[in-house]
């Protein structure tokens, strides 16, 4: 058997398998992203509230984009999306919090998400669109990952102003093309979010530039295998995603290889810690839901991107093709 013959045999419904276990556990904990009365308070924990239900709303946003109507992982993501907006109270929530924080940028970022997806509050827009025009919001000091993040939500929910985004990008750990050897986690991490925020989650590899496609083309790979031996599921799954999305993808094996390791580290509920645990001893407990409700979203997110790319329903699946020898992908 050869090379070429053995990465065709990868089964692509393994990939969507991890997938599908990953919704059927946010399903089966929707409740917990839900937003309690500290979610409209003074001193409120926005990381265990806005942020978890912003990351089910993007991800659930995504894969419905990125997947076929008669899909259970599209259906998935339909009823965790329309269960986000509920939870937003249809996008008054987000009027409120305009009230009490006008300058937070955390509101306009998580309903920005909603505003793709055609959920929309003409509402908050008009008072969100009020404050970016104020001197205030545009000098708000932020990181630049952050601020190309921030300029993204503002197009998403029309709001238009001056600031280009290539500047800021170019001042981005990825933009600058920083020696490959200094990645890291936070590097890491930044790295697929500038990605994310390029191709709109996916949705546009071209929005890659060509000197920033190379670069990650030749080295996501043996990044992607470090975040693996060091059981990073969180961040090797954000990297998945990446890999899905570049105009050019990684080879088949190295996406097999990647594939298996995470689905061993699933468990049979679905979830997907964020860390490979240290413990010794006897089977590791699953980790509470702060614990593992973000890689679980970015194995489903990432399982749904794959799956679209091997299957040659992405716009790169051309080149997809032609490291498979123009034989397709069997699902």
């Amino acid at each position: 058997m050869t090379a070429t013959a053995a990465v065709t045999a990868m089964d692509v419904g393994a990939i969507r398998d991890v997938g599908a276990a990953a919704f059927a556990w946010l399903s089966a904990h929707r409740e917990d992203f839900a937003l309690g009365e500290d979610a409209l308070t003074a001193d409120g924990q926005v990381d265990a509230t806005w942020k978890p239900l912003g990351e089910l709303a993007q991800t659930c946003a995504s894969v419905r984009s990125h997947t076929p109507a008669w899909d259970p992982l599209h259906a998935y993501a339909a009823d965790l999306l329309r269960f986000a907006w509920q939870q937003t109270g249809r996008g008054e929530l987000f009027l409120r919090l305009q009230r009490w924080e006008p300058f937070a940028t955390y509101p306009l970022e998580v309903y920005s998400v909603f505003a793709a997806a055609g959920l929309r509050h003409a509402g908050y827009e008009a008072a969100a669109a009020t404050t970016a025009r104020t001197r205030g919001w545009r000098l708000t000091e932020q990181e630049p990952t952050r601020r190309l993040g921030v300029l993204k939500a503002e197009r998403r929910s029309g709001i238009d102003r001056p600031e280009q985004a290539e500047p800021v990008l170019r001042s981005t750990w990825l933009g600058g093309l920083a020696e490959p050897w200094t990645f890291e986690r936070s590097s890491g991490y930044a790295l697929t979010h500038v990605v994310f925020h390029l191709t709109d989650w996916g949705r546009l590899p071209a929005g890659v530039p060509a000197d920033l496609a190379a670069y990650l083309a030749h080295w996501l790979p043996p990044w992607l295998d470090t975040c693996l031996d060091a059981g990073m599921w969180d961040l090797s799954c954000e990297l998945l995603v990446v890999a899905a999305s570049l105009p050019c993808p990684p080879d088949p094996a190295t996406l097999e290889h990647a594939w298996t390791r995470i689905a061993r580290a699933q468990y049979d509920s679905g979830a997907l810690p964020q860390q490979a645990s240290q413990s010794e001893g006897g089977a590791d407990p699953e980790p509470d839901f702060l614990r593992c409700y973000h890689s679980t979203l970015m194995a489903a997110f990432a399982a749904a991107q794959t799956v679209k790319c091997l299957s040659g329903e992405a716009p790169h699946a051309e080149g997809v093709r032609n490291r498979y020898g123009g034989q397709g992908v069997p699902g």
